[in-house]
């Protein structure tokens, strides 16, 4: 695990509660934490728990992974990949909080599908039905087959096509 960088963080932080156009007491107040707390995080003489950052983050609606990663929590180089994708996710103005959680499960699902596993603090679970249930995807990319159902067979029900 990489040196906690707290300085660093504080920095960023007070740039990104600027850029979000808001108050230390606003940040504070928004992200349930104590406002002199807030300020010994930004001048970088309190190291705060994965869930101030969590908080802090949630209340700036920037990613609390590139906290984590300011902070020393997760490994910059190992992580760099996934924590820039979910940055770009959760920043998208134009998706709503359950798209943009529901979209951040797709792609943990398929990075585990791929074997690169979930992230150590918040994994989080793939997102649909079970395997074998009806909508639910197989590995070929085919919706899976539905108990009592064969690929391609008759369901004895009108076939209708695109056309």
């Amino acid at each position: 695990m990489a040196s906690l960088n707290v300085g660093g963080l504080g920095e960023y932080l007070r740039e990104q509660r600027r850029n979000a156009q808001l108050s230390l007491r606003q940040l504070a107040d928004a992200a349930g934490v104590s406002n002199p707390y807030l300020s010994q995080i930004e001048r970088g003489l309190r190291k705060p728990s994965a869930e101030v950052l969590q908080q802090v983050a949630k209340a700036l609606r920037i990613s609390a992974e590139t906290l984590y990663v300011r902070a020393g929590i997760l490994d910059a180089e190992r992580d760099r990949d996934e924590v820039e994708t979910r940055a770009v996710i959760l920043a998208d103005p134009t998706l709503n909080e359950r798209q943009k959680q529901v979209l951040l499960q797709i792609y943990e699902s398929f990075r585990k599908e791929n074997g690169f596993g979930g992230t150590e603090d918040g994994e989080v679970d793939p997102v649909g039905p079970e395997p074998g249930t009806e909508g639910s995807i197989s590995k070929g990319g085919r919706p899976a087959e539905r108990p009592g159902h064969e690929a391609g067979g008759d369901d004895n029900g009108p076939r209708r096509t695109a056309g």
